[in-house]
């Protein structure tokens, strides 16, 4: 896993090589637990997706979003994250961490993909 530390995210980029297993889902290691900053975002690219990862309820529960909020683009793994949403730094546009969408209009939605905590480690399945 290669890092990179670009200006504008607020933590390190994770440049992930893409370890498989033999589960149903295409199941994808993305980052370990410890270089996550507990109830809030993490830059991570997988495969060329840019994605927001959090990392929620003292490590039992991972989240993954795709990083771009769909009003203006804003980074997504920037955002904090209070009551089940994230909420974009750009223009406080709410996102609901289970299912993706605006809590201000139903029409906006950021695509959200199954993860899971396994051995210390963010997995999701971005099939």
């Amino acid at each position: 896993m290669k890092e990179v530390r670009p200006g504008p995210h607020p933590t390190p980029l994770a440049i992930v090589e893409p370890e498989q297993t033999n589960h149903a889902m295409a199941f994808e290691k993305l980052i370990d637990v410890e270089r996550c900053q507990p109830d809030k975002g993490t830059f991570v690219a997988c495969n060329g997706v840019e994605l927001a990862v959090f990392v929620l309820d003292d490590a039992s529960r991972a989240v993954v979003l795709d990083n771009s909020c769909p009003h203006a683009s804003g980074n997504l793994s920037g955002g904090e994250v209070r009551d089940g949403v994230v909420l974009c730094p750009w223009h406080q546009w709410e996102f609901d961490l289970g299912t993706g969408v605006c809590t201000h209009s139903d029409r906006a939605v950021v695509k959200t993909y199954p993860a899971e905590i396994r051995d210390n480690e963010v997995w999701a399945d971005l099939s």
